[in-house]
């Protein structure tokens, strides 16, 4: 009996102090929610010389501005290589696209083709379909009449020809990639070494002084960041382009030469 009220006081004593305070706490709550609370009037709008607010600046709006902060001079060899980047990158992107070809309704009509009408009938076909794949039909079906194994390396060697062609002017998005960034970084080089001239010509080191020459470095080099991403994405869907072709062509050779075995129309 002692010990249960020993314990019941030791466990008074020790929750005194949390039951103290949870009461001061509702004490003060009471309190407050019995005060009243005085209710501030609302601001009245403030009218500056009755200006209008202007609005914000679209995009557009933005890019020029950014562009003539950062300098023209330096701002624009990076514009430059944008403009002609993107323009060889569009130029290759309708070509790839025009150059593709339904390889399998084409070896189709090329196997009817022969069987309807021989080799001259399958030439028809594939001198009226455009397309690489197309062409290395024409040149193998050419080379028929000198066995399988010439037929075979007339396909291997217009199709480098033809891969040649689908590459055309990805140099020129190469060159321009690595170009954008340089000239930006040259920019960045220029304006920090202006922001030392200033420091030097002052004789003290202000912000103000260093803000315009950094500011400027900054702009040229993000500029030629953002252009070289750009054309990076266009240069990496003009090589996927060109694999998916040339793939493409691969597949339809084999498949033109197993048809002529097939028909026996080697010559022999």
């Amino acid at each position: 009996m002692r010990k249960l009220i020993a314990l019941f006081m030791l466990a008074g004593i020790l929750f005194a102090p949390v039951i103290a305070n949870a009461q001061d706490a509702e004490d003060t709550a009471a309190q407050e929610e019995t005060t009243p609370v005085a209710v501030e009037p609302a601001a009245s709008p403030t009218i500056v010389d009755d200006e209008i607010v202007e609005e914000e600046l679209s995009f557009h709006q933005v890019v020029k501005e950014k562009f003539i902060e950062g300098d023209p001079l330096y701002m624009t060899p990076v514009l430059i290589c944008l403009i002609l980047g993107l323009a060889v990158a569009l130029e290759r992107i309708i070509t790839l696209n025009l150059s593709t070809t339904n390889t399998k309704k084409l070896l189709t009509k090329v196997e009817d083709a022969l069987e309807s009408g021989g080799v001259e009938a399958a030439k028809d076909v594939t001198k009226n379909t455009k397309g690489p794949v197309a062409s290395i039909f024409t040149q193998g079906l050419m080379r028929y009449s000198e066995g399988i194994e010439m037929v075979e390396k007339s396909i291997i060697s217009y199709g480098s020809v033809e891969m040649g062609r689908l590459e055309k002017g990805l140099v020129w998005i190469s060159l321009f990639i690595s170009l954008a960034p340089m000239l930006g970084f040259m920019g960045t080089v220029i304006g920090m070494i202006g922001a030392f001239d200033s420091i030097e010509a002052a004789g003290d080191i202000s912000p103000s002084l260093v803000a315009g020459g950094i500011k400027i470095a900054l702009l040229t080099t993000v500029a030629g960041l953002i252009v070289a991403i750009i054309l990076q994405l266009f240069y990496n869907y003009c090589v996927a382009k060109i694999d998916s072709l040339v793939n493409d062509m691969e597949d339809a050779s084999i498949t033109l030469v197993d048809i002529l075995v097939k028909h026996k129309l080697t010559g022999k």
